[in-house]
């Protein structure tokens, strides 16, 4: 390796600023190869910190520095110190203010990491979050340092005749030459990587909100000419949210006006910049037919997510980066109930928990697992990760389940209040919910520091004498003392289903009750039950665990029959199959003859014979588990086994049920429809289910049925089932379709983007072969990260039969990419090479192959930060 180890930081080294910046005026002379910085910063010396030196280090990257003035005078190289990383200043004055003046120029052209100012097709646009302002100015780049905003921006009326930034415009001018100038100001103090600027040729959709106490607040959406036909329902989605946000938390938007701009090139989602949101284009542009019923999905939580930050984010932001689930585990279960409550609660619920339990948990296992709240890290941007973000969000859940929906709104009104303005930590926020509910916390903040998937392992004891029911439940963890746990529980009659009333003494009885788990092993007695009853554990995953309940496939047979709560009514589906599965995988490894359980094929036939008034949820009744998830309950993981098993069991579901598959989708195929309501979007994914298994047959009628269904489509989400079929079936016209799908949406990057995605997921085992010509496809960009995901992404996380061939091709295949990627883009490489770092888990012969792989990596001519950090922890 030709680099020095890079810096770890801690947050027991956390120390108050030496300085505050009190107020920014930014000027910024747009040029997409020369921009022209200058920032004027009002700063003091932090009365608060112990540190006395005269001494002022801002930080700053790729920046071409031009000059400093210090109240007026204008500073010699003697007078500082300049590095590639930073500016440090000498002999500062250290009791009264002072300004600090910085001229500096940056090259958006060349900024080919997508953070600070970029070029996004010839649009200039900013991403500041976690550490990208310190490559627009020198700065005190940390969330601390929190300041009020004025932005200027000079730009050529012609290439740049729409500028935005932070807050409200307060003015507006004209210059020689064709330029003209606006001035922006945010009156409320935010630290820097909240900082945004836009400018390009734009085309805007308006609309207006009145707030709950009759302020008209204007919304406007920005993005390019061609896709304006596309943002209605984002801007419907805008005003939802902030509806629900006042309905639900009682939050008022704060500023006149409410920003939207849709860029091409992003790395992550969207940014919740204050007042000016910066979207990835996936998330805002949607029609019926170039998006799908995910899409829109996505669309409306992401909006949501983003606005609801104004206030978990933005008017109380983290104090340091740390305490980054402070607004995202937060901010992620606020979109998470907003997106229930405009939807399918039991759907929203269980997609959720299947993303946790596919991704978070083996992320958990590996090693790189790390809490909610991390101790040290390298790089930041390395933290933006399922524990922080929906790990993060299932503790706020737990939360919210012991305290209650009344005292958590408590809690959170005292939260905001107490904390407007200021740049806190997660013990502030637990403090806030302590002191409005009057309990102790103490014990439920150790799940800020654990780190792991803990266990809970469960004990029935039924004593007909006594007609009690004792459960024992034992919690096992990494965390050195017992964590506070909330297990929903409800007790079904062994009859007919019906729930038991839970006897709490005096005070009567439930149907349903919360048992905090705060021992490490616990006893808890149920009194009056004539009968022992079927117990309901965990409902609607009342926790982030893996509960090990014996269970025989009898009683998960009838708790998928009966069981009132949705989620563990289909969670007694998937548990019922994944036994089904590892019997088979079991059969596969000692080529044994493969056969389907009969009580397998009866509880799945019930469900299927069922009326049903949620379709979408029945189609998930419906859907067996995906291979990822049935992968992260095994060491070592056998793909190949897991991946045949589930292909026999889904061959004989369909030769079983052919004919109810058919029923159900000629009563639901609706093919005029365009609607977006849940019973149509509920009818699609019935029927769409029902045309999967159907496709297994692989007889010309199946394959009529799906050609047809492509051909006359009139919603993305038809057409695109249609070819993600013909695909995985290898239909005989597949090489004309994908043809006919591209030329009618080449000119689409977001449709192109499913095109490439459906290939790259293909078990077949060509799927390689041809994915290596599409990395050298006309319309393939290494530099737009959504094409990148779309590509190397959908291969090596949603295509594990193919990437972990046993030869290592897709580990080299992705090694090669990732160190491609290091010099253009590290925040993207580093997020591409998590699928190697869980070589752990598989056979030896695979271990070495992607060991190879990592090593290769780390020894990377000037590896990245970002690179490095991921790739030398899983070795280690």
């Amino acid at each position: 390796m030709t680099m020095n180890t890079p810096k770890t930081i801690y947050l027991k080294d956390y120390c108050l600023p030496h300085y505050l910046i009190h107020h920014v005026d930014l000027s910024f002379h747009l040029d997409p190869q020369k921009t022209r910085v200058i920032a004027e910063l009002k700063l003091q010396h932090n009365p608060l910190s112990e540190n006395k030196s005269c001494e002022l280090t801002l930080l700053g990257e790729q920046l071409e520095l031009i000059q400093i003035t210090l109240d007026g005078q204008i500073l010699t190289t003697q007078d500082y110190e300049l590095t590639n990383e930073s500016l440090t200043i000498y002999k500062l004055p250290r009791l009264e203010s002072f300004k600090l003046k910085i001229e500096n120029f940056i090259n958006p052209t060349a900024n080919t990491a997508l953070e600070g100012l970029y070029l996004s097709n010839n649009m200039l646009c900013t991403q500041c979050e976690a550490e990208g302002f310190r490559k627009i100015t020198y700065y005190l780049d940390r969330p601390d340092i929190m300041a009020t905003f004025t932005t200027t921006l000079i730009g050529d009326k012609t290439q740049y005749p729409v500028l935005l930034s932070n807050g409200n415009q307060i003015a507006v001018g004209e210059l020689d030459n064709n330029c003209h100038w606006t001035k922006w100001e945010d009156p409320f103090a935010k630290p820097c990587y909240l900082f945004a600027l836009v400018a390009g040729q734009l085309s805007v959709l308006e609309d207006q909100f009145i707030t709950m106490t009759g302020r008209e607040i204007t919304l406007q959406i920005f993005v390019e000419a061609t896709d304006i036909d596309k943002c209605a329902h984002a801007m419907n989605s805008l005003k939802a949210a902030m509806t629900w946000d006042e309905k639900i938390y009682g939050r008022e938007y704060d500023l006149d006006c409410y920003m939207i701009v849709a860029v091409s090139h992003f790395n992550m989602g969207a940014m919740e910049n204050k007042g000016l949101n910066i979207f990835n284009t996936k998330f805002v542009l949607a029609s019926p037919d170039t998006a799908t019923d995910s899409d829109y999905e996505g669309v409306a939580a992401v909006i949501a997510h983003e606005y609801f930050h104004n206030w978990s984010g933005n008017r109380v932001t983290c104090r340091d980066w740390f305490q980054l689930s402070l607004k995202e585990g937060f901010t992620v279960f606020r979109d998470q109930e907003f997106s229930a409550d405009h939807g399918s609660p039991a759907v929203k619920r269980i997609e959720d928990v299947n993303l946790l339990r596919m991704h978070q948990f083996a992320e958990d296992a590996g090693p790189l697992a790390h809490a909610i709240r991390p101790d040290s890290y390298i790089e930041i941007n390395n933290f933006y990760t399922l524990t922080v973000y929906e790990k993060g969000a299932e503790v706020i859940r737990m939360l919210h389940t012991l305290l209650g929906k009344e005292q958590f709104r408590a809690g959170s009104d005292l939260y905001f209040k107490r904390h407007d303005g200021q740049a806190v930590t997660c013990d502030d926020f637990i403090q806030a919910m302590e002191d409005a509910n009057d309990i102790s916390l103490t014990q439920f903040k150790r799940w800020y520091t654990q780190v792991g998937t803990p266990v809970v392992n469960v004990l029935e004891t039924y004593n007909q004498q006594a007609q009690t029911l004792t459960l024992t439940l034992e919690q096992s963890h990494k965390a050195p003392e017992p964590l506070q746990i909330p297990i929903k529980i409800g007790l079904l009659n062994a009859d007919d289903g019906s729930l038991e009333s839970i006897q709490l003494g005096i005070s009567g009885s439930v149907d349903e009750i919360v048992l905090s788990l705060t021992k490490e092993s616990q006893q808890f007695v149920f009194k009056g039950l004539k009968k022992q009853p079927i117990v309901s554990l965990l409902r609607s995953f009342s926790a982030p665990i893996k509960l090990n309940q014996p269970q025989t496939p009898k009683t998960l047979a009838f708790l998928l029959s009966h069981d009132t709560d949705p989620f563990n009514r289909w969670e007694a589906g998937q548990k019922l199959a994944v036994n089904l599965i590892f019997s088979l995988i079991e059969d596969i490894q000692q080529d044994r003859p493969l056969r389907l359980n009969p009580l397998f094929l009866d509880a799945f036939e019930q469900v299927l014979n069922q009326q049903w008034d949620d379709l979408a949820y029945f189609s998930l009744l419906l859907t067996l588990p995906a291979e990822l998830y049935v992968a992260e309950q095994m060491t070592p993981i056998d793909v190949d086994a897991i991946h045949q098993a589930l292909e026999f069991i889904k061959d004989q579901l369909a030769e079983k049920f052919q004919s109810q598959f058919v029923a159900l989708y000629q009563q639901h195929h609706q093919n005029h429809s365009t609607q977006l309501d849940p019973i149509s979007i509920g009818k699609r994914r019935i029927k769409n289910c029902c045309l999967t298994y159907l496709s297994r047959l692989k007889h010309t009628t199946a394959q009529s049925l799906i050609a047809k269904q492509f051909e006359n489509a009139r919603t993305m989400t038809d057409q695109i089932v249609a070819l993600q079929l013909i695909i995985n079936t290898q239909h005989p016209e597949q090489s004309h379709y994908l043809d006919v799908f591209y030329q009618q949406w080449q000119h689409d990057a977001l449709v192109i983007d499913k095109w490439f995605a459906l290939q790259a997921t293909s078990s077949h085992s060509k799927t390689f072969s041809n994915i290596q010509k599409l990395g050298q496809h006309p319309a393939f960009d290494l530099k737009n990260p959504n094409r990148l995901r779309s590509l190397i992404g959908s291969f090596s996380r949603g295509n594990p039969v193919c990437y972990h061939a046993k030869n290592g091709e897709g580990y080299q295949f992705l090694a090669d990419h990732v160190i491609q990627l290091n010099s253009i883009n590290p925040q993207v490489a580093s997020r591409m090479l998590t699928t190697l770092t869980q070589w752990q888990r598989f056979d030896v012969s695979r271990q070495q192959l992607m060991k190879i792989q990592l090593e290769r990596i780390v020894n990377t001519k000037d590896i990245s930060k970002d690179v490095y950090e991921l790739a030398s922890k899983s070795l280690s």
